[in-house]
């Protein structure tokens, strides 16, 4: 019992850092991942992280102890947010092409995030996912979130970040870059299909006798799925661009707690 009352409030705090992180994080937070998958990898996760860091800071049930669990499940819920919007990068740059392409109206159910997402962005998400696991990843992730505790320790200021509005203006350089990405990744294929908007305008102008409603938007398809074929080989190195610039925010947002 003086065991248990000893280290059990400071494993605590473990546990609600990891299992908010595995709330958001990319491929954990999938919602085909049975949640009893979850609550048994984010306590044996805590568990390891513990036993090899947690035992040097020790808590107790005191009047700021909820406070502590709060700033835990801050600090896990903005490292899981920062990859996970790396991973939406795919997603709006697939709307973007819809939008051109012309399939914007036929959003489809994504069983992993539960919500409507574009085809082409749905398709990519699937792509990213699988290219991710297979570069190993998801061990990133886990060596992430137990490296978290070396330099962002049970006594970080988070909330002297957000007064100071450090955090505010981390994440919005952040997502100002995803948008940026997801702009560049769909660049070639928006730029495509303006042209060919314009080439049916100038054909509009110059034979109107030819319904471009009804050439258009087969032709628009045609193009945009042509394009994407031939493009699609080069998306290997442009999602392991897009990995290696969200391991280095995740990296840059644990450097805030370090100096």
């Amino acid at each position: 019992m003086e065991w248990i009352q000893q280290y059990f409030p400071s494993f605590m705090l473990f546990f609600c850092r990891i299992s908010s992180f595995f709330v958001v994080v990319p491929v954990f937070s999938a919602r085909n991942v049975p949640n009893h998958f979850k609550i048994g990898l984010a306590f044996f996760v805590a568990l390891m992280a513990f036993s090899v860091v947690g035992t040097s800071t020790l808590a107790s049930f005191d009047s700021l102890y909820i406070i502590s669990i709060c700033r835990e499940i801050l600090v896990g819920l903005f490292l899981g947010f920062v990859a996970y919007m790396f991973f939406t990068v795919v997603q709006v740059a697939g709307s973007f092409i819809d939008i051109q392409i012309g399939l914007a109206i036929a959003n489809v159910f994504d069983p992993l995030t539960g919500a409507s997402s574009p085809i082409i962005g749905n398709l990519k998400y699937m792509i990213a996912m699988l290219l991710f696991l297979s570069f190993n990843g998801h061990h990133l992730f886990l060596k992430a979130i137990m490296d978290s505790y070396e330099w962002i320790p049970l006594s970080n200021d988070i909330f002297v970040k957000t007064y100071n509005g450090e955090l505010a203006e981390f994440i919005i350089r952040t997502f100002s870059s995803v948008f940026a990405l997801s702009f560049q990744m769909a660049a070639p294929l928006v730029a495509a299909l303006f042209l060919t908007d314009v080439g049916l305008g100038l054909l509009a102008r110059v034979a109107p006798q030819f319904n471009i409603l009804v050439v258009g938007a087969p032709l628009k398809m045609l193009i945009g799925f042509a394009l994407l074929s031939m493009l699609f080989p080069a998306y290997e190195l442009v999602f392991k661009d897009a990995f290696i610039s969200m391991f280095d925010s995740m990296q840059k947002f644990i450097g805030m707690f370090t100096g």
